[in-house]
């Protein structure tokens, strides 16, 4: 992690990442564009940078994918993001609503000293305050076995353990019905119709629609 990387150059290693977590293959030019909200032709000329850095490969048509210098960058960026998050929403007051912002600009900073010393003083959190998994020093993920609350079926209890939309306005949805983190669930009534559920929460009843239990991960309980 010697190169003296942009942060635009880092922004583009995170999100080749992120898309290829979710599809287990290389990534079109076009998702990456779409993800980063830019022109097709502007990922292309950073593509062909970064391959140049090696820290992309890249065959045309055939997509991109990072290589173990592209990951390892892509992954301390990624790690800067959550714990800044953890420490905005602990000590800062922020709500997860407002934190993603701010800490895209502070996951640019490059001390290594000071991202250990952040990791130290908060105690080394595993998750992020959206339940997403923080990396460890080395970059490693802790390892879950979770799914979405929608492929639950009536009867079964889990619990509330991460966002798959992070959005503010998804936040704002939660925090208003009161679904938080770490609460236990149970699967009361699924709508054949709609696949809208009615869940029990704390000894409240409450219905939700599939694109609220699409976007919910869980874990269930042993």
């Amino acid at each position: 992690m010697e190169l003296d990387l942009s942060q635009t150059e880092e922004n583009y290693l995170k999100a080749i990442y992120s898309l290829f977590v979710v599809s287990n293959k290389a990534v079109s030019t076009n998702k990456i564009a779409e993800k980063l909200e830019t022109k097709a032709s502007s990922v292309t000329d950073m593509i062909k940078k970064l391959a140049e850095k090696d820290l992309v490969n890249y065959v045309k048509y055939q997509g991109v994918s990072l290589t173990i210098k592209g990951k390892e960058i892509a992954v301390h960026v990624i790690r800067k993001h959550r714990l800044w998050e953890v420490f905005l929403v602990r000590h800062l007051g922020f709500q997860w609503d407002e934190v993603h912002e701010v800490a895209e600009q502070l996951e640019h900073v490059k001390s290594v000293k000071l991202t250990n010393g952040l990791d130290a003083f908060l105690d080394f959190p595993r998750y992020d305050p959206h339940g997403d998994p923080i990396p460890d020093k080395d970059g490693n993920f802790i390892k879950r076995n979770i799914t979405v609350l929608s492929s639950l079926q009536v009867g079964e209890e889990s619990k509330i353990v991460g966002v798959k939309d992070s959005s503010s306005a998804f936040l704002k949805y939660l925090d208003n019905a009161d679904i938080k983190l770490g609460v236990e669930i149970k699967v009361l009534h699924k709508e054949s119709f709609d696949n809208s559920m009615m869940l029990l929460i704390d000894e409240q009843k409450i219905s939700i629609s599939q694109q609220i239990s699409s976007n919910l991960y869980v874990k269930q309980n042993d």
